[in-house]
């Protein structure tokens, strides 16, 4: 169930019967709404928003919901900036209270600040210490080069400490907008009682519009790359652009990507690449979607003497599926697959929570297991030859590669 207060944000609801409870707040804003001086900035702020209002320190604010053992977390991605939290149904008002309280009155102490740069070019040095997550920022800087949807959402530990309490508000001032935010929940509560608790805390927020326009992402043009890295094994990742969330072509392309080397053992590539001929430990396709557009990636770790042998199969696979159509059989048993993965994620309530404010936020609805479900079941042979002409063109394949 759905509800806008006056202010324009958006409530999302779904009631269970369990006692524990899941809450989050999901604004429209990250890495790419930042200006190349503020690159980091969005994921700077999910770190520092903990860290004191004008009526709690940081201490009162990580001990208000863990403190009676529930979780308070949050996560920044190239769009969006989401606070979630899990806790028992009881302290539903403790929750959305402390909610409007870092979302609204977080005052950024330049201490608390200088303490959490540190802990955030921790974070980029570890990151960086980690080749097989790596090399997807830097193939993603290959492909949107030049673009906000190209920078790291980390930053770099240059740019973070050049962070100050006043850039921290005044990119907030210019992003965080009220017709921007969706308030979801799972639990216990009655919706009524939902709506009122938000009204109490988020009622009085002043309506604000957010006129800033993304910059949308053009003219790509496929690149390689070349890096070697002072390790035993060799990494590499293929794509290529793809489809924007909105895009009709979305969900076909979601269940191809899911056929060819999503998380099931009986993927192509695990069963013709690393079933075969043992090439590989890693290898996976994945497919990430934007506002404005999207990007497919296939990933293989691999040794050093296999590596291009192991690009070349991942090729010939893609191939596949652009010279002919799927059998109906096999089509079928493609969608069993992926609707069983989706209800099996979706049982988890903390991941749907999270879903539904995305969904809301993005479409202005909640797409169900059940509408989602239909989508899939209608997808035809047709429609998976007709995506992976237009992503598995290898004349526009990108291609980076770390030599160990």
């Amino acid at each position: 169930m759905m509800h806008k207060l006056s202010n324009g944000i958006r409530l999302v609801h779904r009631s269970t019967y369990s006692p524990v409870a899941h809450c989050a707040i999901t604004v429209n804003v990250g890495s790419r709404d930042e200006l190349v001086s503020e690159n980091g900035i969005a994921h700077f702020i999910e770190h520092c928003i903990f860290k004191g209002t004008q009526k709690r320190k940081s201490l009162h604010i990580l001990n208000r919901i863990d403190g009676v053992g529930g979780e308070l977390n949050a996560f920044t991605t190239k769009e969006e900036t989401c606070i979630y939290a899990t806790f028992l149904n009881s302290y539903y008002d403790r929750v959305i209270e402390l909610f409007a309280d870092i979302v609204f009155n977080s005052t950024f102490p330049e201490k608390e600040l200088e303490k959490e740069k540190k802990v955030v070019i921790d974070e980029i040095n570890s990151y960086e210490d980690n080749p097989a997550e790596l090399i997807y920022d830097d193939f993603e800087n290959l492909v949107f080069r030049n673009h906000g949807l190209g920078r790291l959402i980390l930053g770099t530990p240059k740019k973070v400490e050049a962070f100050t309490s006043e850039k921290v508000k005044s990119f907030i001032d210019r992003n965080y907008s009220t017709d921007k935010m969706v308030i979801s929940t799972i639990g216990s509560i009655d919706f009524d009682k939902w709506i009122r608790l938000c009204e109490k805390y988020f009622g009085h927020i002043p309506a604000k519009s957010n006129t800033h326009k993304r910059s949308p992402f053009r003219d790509y043009k496929p690149r390689e790359k070349e890096l070697k890295r002072d390790t035993y094994q060799s990494h590499a990742i293929i794509g290529n652009v793809a489809f924007s969330y909105n895009n009709k072509n979305k969900v076909p392309f979601s269940l191809l990507t899911n056929i060819i080397g999503g998380p099931a053992m009986n993927s192509r590539l695990n069963l013709n690449i690393r079933e075969k001929y043992g090439y590989t430990y890693t290898l996976e396709s994945n497919y990430s979607s934007y506002s404005d557009t999207g990007i497919f990636t296939i990933y293989a770790g691999t040794d050093e003497k296999h590596i291009d042998k192991t690009i070349s199969l991942i090729e010939k696979e893609l191939d596949y599926f652009c010279d002919k159509p799927m059998s109906e059989r096999t089509l079928n048993q493609a969608k069993l697959q992926l609707i069983g993965q989706l209800a099996i994620q979706f049982e988890s309530n903390q991941n749907e929570v999270i879903s539904m404010g995305k969904s809301v936020l993005n479409h202005n609805r909640i797409d169900t297991l059940a509408l989602t479900n239909k989508a899939i079941n209608e997808i035809k042979a047709s429609e998976i030859q007709e995506v992976a002409k237009i992503v598995f063109d290898k004349n526009k394949y990108s291609l980076i590669k770390y030599i160990g």
